[in-house]
């Protein structure tokens, strides 16, 4: 869990941008999007593998 301290008196809009930063950064708002509704397994894995299959053709 992202925890931020505010000091001083323009410290909240910095507060907030490095709030931002952290949950970025330690994917909250990922898993947040991902729990929002269920997805099934093969379609977990149906998704994955067409990702996997798009970055190879990229990379080539």
């Amino acid at each position: 869990m992202a925890k931020i301290s505010v000091y001083g008196k323009d410290g909240l809009e910095k507060a907030l941008r490095s709030f931002r930063l952290r949950c970025k950064k330690e994917g909250i708002f990922d898993s947040c999007r991902d729990k929002k509704h269920y997805t099934k397994p093969s379609v977990k894995r149906r998704q994955s593998a067409m990702k996997k299959k798009f970055k190879s053709t990229k990379q080539t």
